[in-house]
């Protein structure tokens, strides 16, 4: 997998959440069109401002974030 330097993590834009390139669309929001049956060009038409790679990079850090496992510092 390549950088995801398109996908973004700010605290004051959309609460934190993984967003495209600093603006107001995140990468949940791109991966649930794509989840509902929207085809990338669907989304690149409703949201003229993105490029294709910035849906690539939301499935690649998606996939990513899946892979990830979180482990307990401490046992309760």
């Amino acid at each position: 997998m390549g950088p995801l330097d398109r996908i973004t993590v700010d605290p004051a834009v959309m609460g934190g959440k993984a967003c495209i390139r600093g603006m107001r669309v995140t990468v949940g929001t791109i991966v649930g069109l794509l989840a509902s049956g929207r085809s990338p060009d669907d989304i690149l038409e409703s949201y003229p401002y993105l490029e294709r790679e910035d849906i690539e990079q939301s499935l690649a850090y998606a996939a990513w974030r899946l892979e990830e496992r979180e482990v307990p510092l401490s046992a309760p």
